[in-house]
């Protein structure tokens, strides 16, 4: 099953797709994003994954553009343990390296404690890091 959620201008800012064959969820975040689209599109997923019963996120930031340090706050100390409690237990985050949004990826990777997570520059690595634990 595929979600996709839109900003107020009608662009697609992010997919959410259940993969049954891995047990995980795949996100495919896109484009600018607001605290709002954060905060909609992570719940959105989080939703999924317990609605899933699976303890694993794919989540691909590589075409997010420009930093989402503003959400910050709001990710690791709202959603972060929301998401533990939703049975999130490993999640793999895909960067393009080198871009302001790899940068909020390492803010994120170095304050998180609610489950664990690691931060990929590529898609083929974090898939056998995550298969790894699902």
């Amino acid at each position: 099953m595929t979600e996709e959620l839109k900003s107020v201008l009608g662009r697609v800012f992010i997919t959410i797709e259940t993969d049954l064959e891995n047990r995980w969820i795949f996100v495919d975040w896109q484009g600018y994003l607001t605290a709002d689209n954060i905060k909609e599109g992570a719940r959105a997923y989080t939703a999924a994954l317990a609605r899933s019963s699976f303890s694993c996120v794919l989540n691909d930031t590589r075409s997010v553009r420009g930093p989402w340090d503003h959400s910050m706050d709001w990710v690791i100390n709202e959603w972060a343990p929301n998401a533990a409690n939703a049975g999130l237990r490993h999640f793999a985050m895909i960067t393009a390296p080198e871009t302001l949004a790899d940068g909020s990826a390492a803010n994120f990777y170095a304050q998180l404690k609610a489950f664990r997570a690691e931060v990929f520059d590529n898609m083929a690595d974090a898939r056998v890091w995550l298969r790894a634990h699902c």
